[in-house]
């Protein structure tokens, strides 16, 4: 039981959270390439992806996982895309700080999303089943090499005012 659910409907909702800050993640990104601010679908991925990385750590694990780094690293990253927004209000370097943090954030959860499916998407895992293997990685290097140019067009078309 994880705060008063079932594993299996605590996984579900963490799931469905963590689907909602990647569908909303992508609109956010693809709103700062054209150079638009998305204020309420912003709240809505900044609140979600951080829901997600706060319910991964309530999971039955023991030590530290690579999920447990991302998440933590996922935190600090929404911590700074939060602060730019509505801090700083995206004054100077902070819209820099805000559209890179906001991307990142997207890529942590892309990238765990890719991993969650080589691990419970059958014809994934049958592919890779111990994510060493070549579509494993080719998967990964493509999500990376996908948020860099996401990212350097986000940083260079997304203006304040």
């Amino acid at each position: 039981m994880i705060l008063g659910m079932s594993t299996a409907a605590f996984t579900m909702l963490h799931v469905v959270i963590s689907l909602i800050g990647i569908a909303s993640g992508f609109i956010v990104v693809f709103g700062l390439i054209a150079g638009k601010r998305i204020p309420a679908l912003t709240m809505l991925f900044l609140v979600a992806t951080a829901l997600t990385s706060l319910t991964g750590f309530l999971f039955p694990i023991k030590g530290v996982t690579p999920g447990i780094v991302i998440g933590i690293l996922s935190l600090v990253v929404l911590a700074l895309a939060i602060y730019a927004l509505y801090g700083a209000h995206l004054a100077g370097k902070w819209r820099g700080t805000y559209v890179i943090s906001v991307a990142l954030a997207q890529f942590f959860n892309f990238f765990v999303l890719v991993v969650q499916s080589f691990e419970k998407v059958p014809a994934l895992h049958a592919l890779a089943p111990t994510q060493s293997e070549l579509p494993f990685k080719m998967a990964q290097l493509g999500s990376l090499v996908l948020f860099a140019v996401l990212t350097a067009m986000a940083y260079r078309r997304f203006r304040v005012g």
